[in-house]
C-alpha cells in the first residue's frame, strides 16, 4: 500500500478557481464510489476555502493516473494540470501532518484546518472509505497537530491588525463595560465590531456616512445604537475607546474639535489615516495606529515562523512512528493467518487427545492451554522476524514462504 495526494490550495489557485473545485457532500460520495470502483477504497476528500484535496490509499502507479484521472473527470471545463498538485510517500505524509498543524495554511499556524481535517476523516469513514491504513495515518497527523497547539501556541500570536488593535486598546483602557464609538461600516468596522462584543464592551455607538450601511451592521448587531456622522464629535466626549475604520481620503477626527475631559483611547485602523495623529499631545489620550499594529503583526508572524520551524521536529517524530506502523501492519493478515493455523492445530490436537484420554474437567483446560501455548512460543520469534523486514520486496517473498510452508 502507498499513501497519494492529489489536489489544488490557495498557493497554486485563486479564489475563482478553489470556488469552482470544491467538493460538495454529493460530489464526495460520487468520488468515493467512482474511486472504489478502481480498487481504490481508502480514500478522504479535505475540501475548504483554500483547498480542494484527495487523499487515498493506492497500490500501483496504473491506480494512481486513474485517480488524477478521475480527479480531473470531475471538473470538466477547468484544465487543471495547471493547478494540480500531486505527492506519495514520504512527501505525502509530511505534507498532510503539515497541513492538519496549519504549517501549509494561508494564515501559518491557525488551528480551524484542524477540526476540518477532523471533520474530512469522520466522513471518509462514516461512509466506509477509511479502512485501517488511512485511518491510522489521519489519526496520527491530528494527534500530532494537537501536540503542536499545545506545546508551542502558534496560533495565540495573533496577526490581524484588527484583532491585534482591540488587544492593544484592551491594554489600554479594558474594554468590558466600556463606552465606545466605532466611525465606519466596511469590513474592518464590523470585525472590529465583533471583537468588541467578544470582549464584553459596554454601550457601543457607531455613525457612517451612509446611514442605510449602519442599518445593515444593526441587524446584525441589534445591540447598538446608531448615531449621524455630524454627531461623531459630541459622542467622542461620551467615549472610553474610539475605533475609527473608514475609506475616508481625509481625516474623520479633527484634533481641533475634541474636547475632552476623561482618557480616551484612539484606536485608527484606516489607511489613509482617519485620526489626527497629533491628538496623543493630550496628555489623557492614547493613540494606537496601522504603524503600530502592523510592527506587532510583523513581530508575530516572525514568532510564528520560528515556532512553525521548532514543530517540524515533533511532526519528523511522529511520522517515523506512523511510518513504523504501516511498514509492520503489511505483515498483520500473515501474521494473524499464522496464529490462527496454530490455533486451529492446538484444538484439533486437544479434540484427538481428550477423546483418547479420561480426562476431568480442569485437566482438560490445561491440556488446551498447553497446546495453545506450546504452539504460540513455537512461532514467537517468527513473527518477531517478520515484524521486523523493512522492505515490501522482502515482506512479499516471507509472505509468500510463510503461506507455502504453513498452507494459509
Amino acid at each position: 500500500m502507498q499513501f497519494g495526494i492529489l489536489g489544488v490550495d490557495y498557493q497554486r489557485a485563486d479564489l475563482n478557481i478553489r470556488d469552482y473545485i470544491s467538493f460538495t457532500d454529493q460530489k464526495k460520495m460520487d468520488f468515493f464510489h467512482l474511486a472504489e470502483e478502481k480498487g481504490m477504497e481508502q480514500v478522504m476528500i479535505l475540501s475548504t476555502c483554500n483547498r480542494s484535496e484527495v487523499y487515498y490509499c493506492f497500490e500501483s502507479e496504473t491506480q494512481k493516473e486513474q485517480m488524477k484521472a478521475l480527479y480531473k473527470s470531475m471538473f470538466p471545463d477547468l484544465n487543471l494540470d495547471v493547478y494540480l498538485r500531486e505527492m506519495e510517500g514520504e512527501e505525502a505524509y509530511s505534507y498532510l501532518f503539515r497541513v492538519t498543524a496549519g504549517l501549509e495554511s494561508m494564515v501559518l499556524g491557525e488551528d480551524q484546518i484542524l477540526g476540518q481535517v477532523k471533520n474530512a476523516i469522520d466522513f471518509s469513514r462514516t461512509m466506509g472509505h477509511s479502512k485501517k491504513e488511512l485511518n491510522k495515518i489521519v489519526r496520527d497527523a491530528i494527534t500530532c497537530a494537537k501536540k503542536i497547539k499545545t506545546k508551542f501556541h502558534i496560533s495565540e500570536k495573533p496577526l490581524s491588525v484588527g484583532y491585534i488593535g482591540i488587544q492593544e486598546a484592551k491594554k489600554a483602557c479594558g474594554i468590558k463595560g466600556k463606552t465606545v464609538l466605532i466611525i465606519g461600516s466596511g469590513n474592518t468596522a464590523v470585525l472590529a465590531l465583533r471583537y468588541l462584543n467578544e470582549e464584553q464592551a459596554g454601550e457601543i455607538f457607531l455613525c457612517s456616512r451612509t446611514l442605510a450601511h449602519a442599518g445593515k451592521i444593526q441587524k446584525q448587531f441589534p445591540n447598538i445604537k446608531i448615531i449621524r456622522y455630524e454627531q461623531r464629535y459630541d459622542t467622542i466626549c461620551q467615549c472610553d475607546l474610539v475605533v475609527s475604520a473608514t475609506a475616508s481620503p481625509h481625516l474623520v477626527v479633527k484634533k481641533e474639535n475634541v474636547n475632552l475631559s476623561h482618557s480616551t483611547v484612539f484606536l485608527d485602523l484606516a489607511t489613509p489615516r482617519d485620526i489626527d495623529q497629533t491628538l496623543d499631545q493630550y496628555p489623557q489620550v492614547k493613540l494606537i495606529n496601522l504603524d503600530n499594529l502592523q510592527k506587532i503583526s510583523r513581530e508575530n508572524l516572525k514568532e510564528r515562523e520560528k515556532l512553525c520551524k521548532e514543530s517540524s521536529q515533533l511532526i519528523e517524530e511522529f511520522k517515523r512512528e506512523t511510518l513504523e506502523w504501516l511498514k509492520v501492519s503489511r505483515m498483520d493478515e500473515t501474521i494473524q493467518s499464522l496464529q490462527e493455523r496454530c490455533q486451529e492445530i492446538a484444538q484439533d490436537s486437544y479434540h484427538y487427545l481428550s477423546q483418547k484420554m479420561d480426562l476431568e474437567d480442569r485437566e482438560k483446560k490445561l491440556l488446551k492451554k498447553v497446546l495453545n501455548a506450546s504452539l504460540q512460543r513455537m512461532i514467537r520469534e517468527p513473527i518477531q522476524e517478520l515484524k521486523q523486514l523493512d522492505t515490501k520486496e522482502k515482506q512479499d517473498t516471507y509472505k509468500k514462504i510463510v503461506h507455502q510452508l504453513f498452507q494459509i
